[in-house]
């Protein structure tokens, strides 16, 4: 059995025999090691004699009858700011991977995946220290997005590598992080599924952090049901039978504030006949306005939260090696530093505003729709040659998402539109601490728009 299917296909596999973790983890590193893939793009570095090891372990244990947890044997990959102990977390640094030591231990979500039987191939790239939502990163090449291969487009980030993995067919799912949108972007941008939990849900020990107040950790797979699997594990909780829905009486609100502004042609054609298909199948859709959000665009004017806080984070860093980190990234960084402690403590309670007042304004909707990403990937010779287009594209891809980070929201991507087209994303947003909710009413709406079985 080819890496190519759902977490539970694979374990059905597992299970009756038609294939062993062993297979699959040597079909998924001979993949990465073919001089004619990507994988030395897509992977920083890959824990091969350990991966297996424990895939043996696995199997030996399969075969005695010995209980499992629920991702026993199936290979997935580790965005490179997560510790995994033995290996160092670079963060898609070149001056990381100079200085960084091995950890000493997992990261607490690895733990968590290690015990429930997770086999980790490696740490894939990203873009450096997670600050771009584009995927380009110049220390370690930047793999190219699965659609329109001979155009060549950015793959989204910053887990591009993470995204990357699972599309072409080197792990069974990835581990990656929302900030701004980090795990949604390359999901919806190479046609997989994603998650994004409410801020808090998992534990942050030993992922190398961006913002303190942003910071999230998330799936990305091949279905909804894969990062419900995923997520559930990562939160230390039991992990539960998908909760399917009828779209018959749900609630569903259309965000118009900010969200459908400047959608490009592909992405506003698949967004409304996602629509179509859930109307025609009962659900009631309203479109909303919420003017609360527009402290999100005066968050923006003052500069941003997550500027300060990786500024604080990185200052030392850039003052002695900033001339070896991605120029992009470290202007970026750097711009942190002119923002003064009034407007940081006036964007938080911007933010604190705009968290009540949305709050008020859809807490009576099962969830809000809108599109993942306003644009489709753009090209990436453009975006690497100017700064400018660079900077443009940027705020595009991150808009839509960034703004469900500032509420702190639970936030899932599903594609949508034709497979053959442009791929497209569609996010589906709850209250906070709504995840579950989120992520059965997800999977409801895919079997709903796209009938696929995970």
């Amino acid at each position: 059995m080819a890496v190519t299917g759902t977490i539970a296909a694979t374990r059905n596999a597992l299970m009756s025999g038609k294939t062993s973790s062993v297979e699959l983890v040597s079909e998924a590193l001979a993949e990465i090691e073919n001089d004619a893939g990507e994988g030395d793009a897509i992977f920083v570095r890959t824990f091969k004699n350990t991966a297996i090891t424990q895939a043996a372990a696995c199997d030996a244990m399969r075969k005695m009858g010995v209980p499992q947890g629920p991702l026993a044997g199936i290979p997935i990959s580790v965005k490179d700011l997560f510790d995994v102990e033995g290996a160092p977390t670079t963060a898609g640094s070149a001056v990381l991977a100079e200085m960084a030591e091995p950890a000493r231990r997992d990261a607490i979500v690895i733990e968590r995946l290690r015990a429930a039987g997770a086999i980790f191939l490696g740490h894939t790239n990203m873009t450096e220290f997670a600050y771009s939502g584009l995927g380009i990163n110049p220390h370690f090449g930047t793999p190219l997005n699965v659609w329109d291969k001979e155009t060549g487009r950015v793959p989204g980030g910053s887990s591009s590598g993470a995204a990357l993995s699972v599309a072409n067919n080197m792990a069974i799912a990835a581990i990656g992080s929302d900030t701004g949108g980090s795990v949604r972007i390359p999901s919806a941008f190479n046609r997989l599924y994603g998650f994004k939990p409410t801020t808090g849900r998992q534990p942050l020990e030993g992922v190398f952090p961006l913002s303190s107040s942003l910071d999230t950790v998330g799936p990305l797979a091949r279905s909804m049901n894969c990062c419900r699997i995923i997520d559930h594990v990562m939160a230390g909780d039991p992990v539960p039978e998908p909760n399917l829905r009828s779209m018959v009486g749900l609630r569903f609100g259309i965000l118009e504030t900010i969200a459908l502004d400047g959608l490009d042609m592909e992405v506003a054609g698949a967004f409304v006949r996602a629509l179509e298909a859930l109307s025609k199948s009962g659900a009631r859709l309203e479109r909303i306005k919420v003017d609360a959000l527009q402290n999100f665009q005066e968050i923006a004017r003052l500069g941003s939260i997550a500027g300060p806080e990786a500024y604080h984070l990185h200052r030392d860093l850039i003052a002695s090696k900033g001339q070896q980190m991605d120029p992009r990234v470290r202007a970026r960084i750097e711009n942190g530093a002119s923002i003064s402690a009034a407007d940081y403590i006036e964007m938080l309670a911007l933010q604190k505003e705009m968290i009540e007042k949305a709050h008020l304004a859809t807490r009576n909707y099962d969830v809000i729709l809108m599109p993942t990403v306003a644009i489709v990937p753009p090209e990436l010779t453009p975006l690497v040659e100017s700064d400018a287009l660079y900077a443009e594209a940027n705020v595009k891809v991150l808009r839509n998402t960034a703004l469900v980070n500032a509420l702190g929201r639970p936030a899932a991507t599903i594609p949508v539109g034709d497979v053959d087209a442009a791929p497209v994303g569609l996010m589906i947003v709850g209250e906070k601490g709504a995840d579950a909710m989120v992520l059965d009413i997800a999977e409801s709406i895919d079997l709903c728009v796209n009938s696929v079985s995970s």
